[in-house]
């Protein structure tokens, strides 16, 4: 038998910060690298959800600390970043989970809801890259948290869809422009049920049942699905691998429609 020495996929000992971390998708991936033993920064613009999340961060062992942020003010991501700095000596992970929706047709969205969406959504990735890339010093991993909506026609999602195209074609640049010390990757996560959307995914309701019939899985998403890809891309496994996005629908996009 052939024998090779493999880099196991772990996040244990890492510095981790999560930009909306504090609900949805990203507080399951702060707390997922909190339990493989990683050090985390979870933040979002809410004090309280900041403090909810650091406190349940603890309890998984991680040495934490309590900060707000708004991606729309770079004053404030750049006190993030010293933040950091000042807690764990750099950063070695970052994740852009934040996120805006607007749900008008491509005819009624206005001016303010399209910027405000593509403020958060695509550039607010820009400003997190800008401001927390100078702390990784010694490397590491960028993950932008992308959509299906990316790639994928959606009615009454302009403004969403038009910003995760956006943030697919930034990750590609900067992973460009960042190799080799810096990787960054995205997930396109498909149809994932939080506690912001458990209502409208909720079993019986009209949408949910469109998406398992549609879905080979058969099901939508946990929001804890997402965290496998996570760690994988901000590990040591994923080496060699930059400028990907890696979708983690359930097989939903090749077979829907």
């Amino acid at each position: 038998m052939v024998e090779y020495d493999h880099t196991p996929v772990t996040v244990d000992g890492e510095r981790a910060v999560v930009v909306g971390g504090t609900s949805g998708i990203g507080e399951a991936i702060a707390l997922g690298f909190a339990s493989e033993g990683a050090d985390v920064i979870a933040t979002s613009r809410s004090a309280e959800r900041v403090e909810e999340t650091a406190a349940a961060l603890e309890d998984r062992g991680a040495d934490t600390r309590r900060v707000t942020c708004d991606v729309t003010d770079r004053e404030s991501l750049d006190e993030l970043r010293d933040a950091a700095v000042d807690a764990f000596g750099g950063v070695d992970i970052v994740v852009a989970s934040q996120g805006a929706i607007s749900r008008e047709t491509v005819l009624d969205i206005d001016d303010e809801a399209w910027d405000r969406v593509l403020d958060i959504a695509l550039d607010g990735v820009r400003r997190v890259t800008q401001a927390l890339a100078p702390a990784m010093d010694s490397g590491g991993s960028i993950i932008n948290i992308s959509s299906l909506a990316a790639s994928l026609s959606m009615a009454n999602l302009p403004a969403y869809s038009a910003a995760k195209g956006g943030v697919d074609a930034f990750t590609r640049a900067a992973a460009k422009e960042l190799a080799p010390e810096i990787r960054v990757n995205a997930i396109a996560p498909g149809f994932v049920i939080t506690p912001q959307n458990a209502d409208v995914y909720a079993e019986g309701t009209e949408k949910r049942e469109r998406i398992d019939e549609r879905a080979p899985m058969g099901r939508v998403a946990e929001r804890e699905e997402i965290v496998g890809a996570a760690t994988y891309l901000a590990s040591d496994a994923a080496s060699y691998v930059t400028g990907e996005v890696i979708t983690v629908d359930g097989g939903f996009a090749d077979s829907a429609f």
